[in-house]
């Protein structure tokens, strides 16, 4: 079961805590390979698009048109649509998942269905609303959950490097963007979203702080919070410092029915400016007692909510297959451990969350998720994938990209349509897009819905 227990402190004095309207506005796709709409919690119906249009073309269905009527037509019977009640917008899913941003029981319970079903899901970084909407176009194309999270770092870049960070005001405020953009288009793309940070160290919590008191701001206005939950990631301080810590946080969270992800242990590497490079590679390995301990403080939280990112090996960046040594038995083996300490049926008590995959053996990330792995933290790749998208636009249209006029059509012909900058950025999400398919392939998360 999905553990619970959530919390949060240092009371943050927040500028951002007056509620932010959710904008609403309808908004057109172009250049995508489809998307499905439909019905979220306090949206207006929105424009569905059809993937399985037979040219290609994006056709929208009556803007009336609820998702699960939508489902139902593209169903091989083609009957009436689920009515709500048990049968939910998605069959295949939990009725408490629907398309748009989850929050709350729809969380665990989407967690649980992973950990169930063996399929993880991929937690993809993000620095843009483009990087965004690649994210949402994959899962749609791969019918699957996603969940889109913000570092620190990559929160203050949404915002813009020209905004100023102090008491990482910029931060907080492009992350709440990024939230508010994800909550607009997420249920117009048909899927189903967890809305998450990443990484906070011990300096980041006021970032951490600042983010709760926009979803409590947003929790009074709507009865949920703008975010589905945040990372701690306390690995560099003592362990009982790190239990404590997160036991605090998860407090305030479980009031907002928010989940708690937390680290133990410490993956190696760098990543967006945390550095563990000359970590001790007996840090690198947590141990079932170390866990143990985790699972017995945060399940003692009530209202608490939480999954555990422990350390099995796990490197950030970019590594040559063969030279990450990961250990997926430590998850089993805590598993093992737990379940027998708690008396539990549940062969897999806890929700485990995997960092550091680039480079990692197929199989070692296939046995993480048997192991009871729900979410699995892409971001090196997909940095590849984007670059990789507008420098192959760039080699492709080189001579129309020197000057405004005068190419090789022509002295006086015009390059403007060739240095559009949507031309290089869409051809940097669609070989994000593409490399995504092989992202949620890989964690067997294809067709889930």
């Amino acid at each position: 079961m999905l553990l619970p227990a959530l919390a949060l402190s240092s009371a943050f004095l927040a500028p951002h805590a007056a509620s932010r309207a959710l904008s609403t506005s309808k908004v057109a796709m172009n250049g995508g390979k489809g998307f499905g709409g439909g019905e979220a919690t306090r949206d207006p119906a929105p424009t569905v698009i059809d993937p399985n249009d037979p040219k290609g073309k994006q056709q929208a269905i009556h803007k009336a048109e609820s998702f699960a009527e939508y489902l139902a037509k593209r169903s091989a019977g083609g009957g009436a649509a689920p009515a709500g009640g048990s049968a939910g917008a998605y069959p295949s899913l939990p009725p408490s998942v629907k398309p748009g941003v989850l929050t709350g029981q729809a969380v665990v319970d989407l967690l649980e269905d992973a950990k169930r079903r063996g399929y993880a899901i991929p937690a993809v970084n993000c620095v843009t609303s483009s990087s965004v909407n690649a994210c949402l176009e994959a899962a749609a194309a791969a019918k699957a959950p996603v969940m889109i999270q913000f570092s620190s770092g990559g929160a203050q870049f949404y915002a813009g490097k020209g905004l100023d960070n102090t008491d990482f005001d910029a931060a907080v405020a492009g992350a709440v963007s990024g939230a508010h953009h994800v909550r607009t288009l997420a249920a117009k793309y048909g899927v189903p979203v967890i809305l998450h940070t990443d990484h906070c160290a011990k300096k980041l919590l006021p970032w951490v702080d600042g983010m709760l008191a926009e979803s409590e701001a947003h929790y009074a206005a709507h009865g949920e919070p703008l975010f589905s939950s945040h990372m701690l990631d306390l690995s560099e301080e003592p362990l009982e410092e790190n239990i404590a810590i997160c036991v605090e946080y998860m407090q305030r969270m479980a009031k907002l029915d928010m989940l708690l992800e937390m680290e133990l242990g410490i993956t190696g590497g760098e990543e967006d400016g945390v550095d563990n490079e000359d970590a001790n590679p007996e840090d690198l390995y947590s141990k079932p007692e170390e866990i143990w301990q985790v699972y017995e403080k945060l399940s003692a939280v009530p209202n608490g909510r939480f999954t555990v990112a422990a350390a099995f090996g796990n490197v950030h960046g970019v590594y040559a297959p063969g030279n990450v040594k990961l250990d997926p038995e430590i998850l089993g083996n805590a598993q093992t451990f737990i379940a027998d300490k708690v008396s539990s049926s549940d062969a897999k008590p806890v929700s485990f969350v995997f960092h550091g995959g680039s480079g990692s053996d197929l199989k070692d990330i296939k046995q993480a998720i048997d192991y009871g792995v729900v979410k699995m933290n892409i971001d090196t790749d997909t940095q590849w994938s984007y670059w990789d998208g507008i420098r192959a636009y760039y080699k492709k249209y080189e001579p129309y990209l020197n000057s405004q006029i005068g190419n090789p059509d022509g002295a006086d012909k015009p390059n403007k349509k060739f240095y559009d900058p949507r031309m290089p950025v869409r051809s940097a999400e669609e070989t994000t897009v593409a490399r995504l398919g092989q992202c949620f392939s890989d964690l067997n998360c294809v067709d889930v819905f």
